[in-house]
This record gives C-alpha cells, structure tokens and sequence, in this order.
C-alpha cells in the first residue's frame, strides 16, 4: 500500500515562497505520474501540477511561471517550488501518484499552505 506524507506548507505573505515535499513509501515510484493537487474551503479540489515517468509536466494557466514541479526517483520525492505566491494560492494542498494500467491512485494528507498579508 502506497503511502504519501506532504511537508513544507505554511504561512507566508503576498509574493513569498514555499517548497513542497511529498515523501513516498509502498510503491514503485518511478512508474507513477505524480501530482500536486489543492483544495480551498469551498471549492473543489483542483490539479494544479503534474509530472511524468520521464519528467514531462503539466501546470494549470494559474500557476505557471510561478510553480515548478520535480522528482526524484531515488529519493521517491515530488516537490513543489511555488514562487510569488499569491491570496488565491491559499489551500490545502495533496500530493497524488497514479498509474493506469493497472488502475492505482494514492493521495497523501495534505499540508496547508495560506498566503496572507
């Protein structure tokens, strides 16, 4: 059974910077895509990064040129660097590893990220 455990969020203000880390256990890591995803209260929960077995990546319009999105597979770790972070960046933010064939999907806890002056 994967196993996924976020760190690195917190409180920063309006153009600050935090760096994700999400540490992975139970898994052969490098055959997953894994993902950055958020939720703010009353929201759904969005994807807001992605990255492949051969480090291709995704970002949503809102992000990019702020976030960067990395792996390393020896270290079964994904990170998030989030760069001029901003109010509506505030969330709780999951990591997530996924595969299609077979089916499997593992979602750590989250880690709360608030961007406030």
């Amino acid at each position: 059974q994967g196993q996924l455990v976020e760190s690195g969020g917190g409180s920063v203000q309006p153009g600050g910077s935090l760096r994700l880390s999400c540490a992975t256990s139970g898994f052969i890591f490098r055959l997953y895509r894994m993902s950055w995803y958020r939720q703010a209260p009353g929201k759904q929960r969005e994807l807001v990064a992605a990255i492949g077995s051969r480090r291709d990546a995704y970002y949503v319009d809102s992000v990019k040129d702020r976030f960067t999105i990395s792996r390393d597979n020896a270290k079964m770790a994904v990170y998030l660097q989030m760069n001029s972070l901003k109010p509506e960046d505030t969330a709780v933010y999951h990591c997530n590893a996924a595969r299609t064939s077979p089916s499997i999907d593992y979602w750590g806890q989250g880690t709360q990220v608030t961007v406030s002056s």
